[in-house]
């Protein structure tokens, strides 16, 4: 089998080999990984270097996504909560998912929420947020017109769905979960998981991916699961062995009732990074208040509050998941869920900022490694007789301005290592 094979070309040692989680380790693998050693050549707008001249250069934006959920954009009755909301993602992220599971956007047949998308995926792209739909193909919330047709009507329904979506927001949102939770949606007996049993999962993961595909071929498209055990890999390695067309495996690490730590999150980085696709950790939950002691993910709760205790191991927790994440060199986006305790999943006390949009000590703990540790801010630097400087940068975009004149260029660091680039200044 596929799988077999994968897991036999895996290092040696497998699960005896001792995990790299020192903080000289971590340390050493984001220097690597997430940053560039880079020898810049500023020129001005006629391509001459710019010799033994003042610059600023500093970092606008990130390679890495940095998300949340943010279902709640512009939906809150209060205008305060709504801007504090804004307020607080776009300080601290540059990623968002949006809400498109079937039963909510489309509850009547042919009656979209088309329009209320549109506008908070217009809102993410002035923020300078990717957005990110979520789910195309799910088992979990499924419309009531779609129940008692034949799965024939269903495929034809679910894939002209994920087409007109696809398309219809091409442009605004590039990135989607195409299907979620393949794995156990055999087992579900609404039209959808009928739909999987009878296709056969494999081929309706390859229908799915075919159709968003054809709808947006630049699309970035994800397979989506909170199963981290040998059945997603199964999956994944029946996918890749049948041509399903996607491009990455997203993970969901709800931590709800026990937080994973940092060899279980290094250890599921670990086994998914052998299919050689990058890793998205499509929802993170770390909660700041008591631990769920049930198994029921439907209902919610209105007396599950934060607590400063709780928050404290949250910041403690949330710093110590992302600094493994972030230096595997296979994961490229971390979206945390909930980004509020307003509205969020059950109820659960998991977001970064409360419900009156405080932020939390999760948040400000993210922000010193987001916008800081993480983050090339302002340097003021003095170019060479060849118009060259030289610093050492997180992956991202940057400007670089010559303050007499008020003249700038833009650059962005894309891959690790050592960088050599030129930026054409520009008058401002």
């Amino acid at each position: 089998m596929l799988l077999a094979a994968i897991q036999a070309s895996a290092a040696p040692g497998g699960d005896k080999t001792p995990l790299p989680l020192s903080d000289e380790q971590i340390e050493q693998r984001i220097a690597a990984h997430r940053t560039a050693e880079v020898v810049l050549t500023v020129t001005d707008s006629a391509g001459k270097p710019l010799k033994n001249t003042s610059i600023t250069v500093g970092q606008v934006s990130h390679k890495f996504l940095f998300g949340a959920n943010a279902f709640k954009t512009g939906q809150f009755s209060e205008a305060k909560l709504n801007a504090a909301y804004k307020q607080r993602f776009v300080e601290l992220l540059n990623f968002g998912t949006l809400p498109f599971y079937l039963g909510a956007y489309e509850r009547r047949q042919g009656r979209t929420r088309q329009d209320s998308l549109t506008t908070m995926a217009r809102w993410c792209r002035q923020g300078d947020i990717t957005a990110k739909g979520h789910p195309l193909c799910w088992h979990e919330v499924v419309p009531k017109w779609l129940e008692g047709k034949s799965p024939a009507e269903v495929e034809k329904l679910q894939l002209g769905r994920i087409a007109r979506d696809v398309k219809a927001f091409a442009g605004l949102i590039d990135t989607w979960d195409v299907v979620n939770e393949s794995v156990v949606m055999p087992n579900h007996k609404n039209a959808i998981g009928r739909l999987c049993k009878n296709l056969g999962r494999t081929e309706l993961l390859k229908r799915t991916f075919a159709t968003a595909r054809k709808a947006n071929p630049k699309a970035t498209l994800i397979l989506n699961d909170f199963d981290t055990s040998r059945r997603f890999e199964q999956v994944i390695a029946d996918c890749i062995k049948s041509g399903v067309d996607f491009d990455v495996i997203g993970i969901q690490s709800h931590m709800h009732k026990r937080y994973w730590g940092a060899r279980r999150a290094w250890d599921v980085c670990r086994r998914f990074a052998k299919f050689k696709k990058p890793l998205h950790f499509t929802e993170l939950t770390i909660l700041s208040g008591p631990l769920k002691t049930d198994n029921d993910w439907h209902k919610r709760r209105t007396d599950w509050h934060t607590s400063a205790e709780g928050e404290k191991r949250q910041a403690e927790q949330a710093v110590e998941f992302y600094r493994v994440l972030y230096s595997h060199p296979a994961v490229e986006a971390i979206t945390w869920w909930d980004f509020s305790d307003n509205g969020a999943w059950q109820g659960a006390p998991a977001g970064l900022v409360r419900k009156d949009m405080s932020p939390k000590g999760a948040y400000q703990a993210l922000k010193k490694l987001i916008k800081g540790k993480w983050w090339t801010g302002e340097m003021k630097l003095t170019t060479d007789t060849q118009g060259r400087v030289r610093f050492r940068g997180t992956l991202g975009q940057y400007s670089a301005a010559v303050t007499p004149g008020k003249v700038a260029g833009v650059f962005s660091l894309t891959k690790s290592g050592k960088a050599t680039l030129a930026v054409k200044t520009r008058r401002q």
